[in-house]
């Protein structure tokens, strides 16, 4: 009877741990006061960003090439960390995401560039929704 319940026991605490799905941290830096329109999935969106990796190193930077990036949340355009994170946001708004490993390129990676099981650290400002924005240029957002 014992040895079936530690069994039982066993069995229950790997369950929780294969089910834990991986956690997106989503840290709003700044949000504007007034937000008519959020960002929702079939929304088409272009958003500045800064790429890093956990050490800091950066990897990819929208703002130093002056144009940030499009696409339509939803569509599986972008890794899902960034489909996830970029719900809900408000013209200008910045966030910071922290995407683990299974939310973005996972033990593959992306190589050279992102090495396997890597989690990303993405600043993102979101520029416009449907065309919709303030006409932000690069030198006028706080990186």
């Amino acid at each position: 009877m014992k040895a079936a319940v530690a069994v039982l026991v066993v069995l229950a605490l790997c369950s929780l741990v294969l089910s834990k799905k991986a956690d997106l941290k989503v840290d709003v830096e700044y949000r504007p006061e007034h937000c008519d329109i959020k960002t929702k999935n079939g929304d088409e969106i272009e958003v500045h960003y800064v790429g890093k990796l956990e050490d800091g190193k950066e990897f990819d930077n929208s703002f130093s090439r002056g144009q940030p990036i499009k696409l339509i949340l939803g569509k599986g355009h972008v890794i899902k960390g960034w489909e996830e994170g970029l719900v809900g946001m408000c013209i200008t708004e910045k966030r910071v995401l922290t995407i683990p490993p299974e939310l973005g390129y996972g033990a593959r990676g992306y190589p050279p560039v992102i090495p396997e099981n890597a989690v990303l650290i993405f600043e993102t400002v979101l520029v416009t929704i449907n065309g919709k924005g303030v006409g932000l240029k690069t030198d006028n957002i706080v990186q």
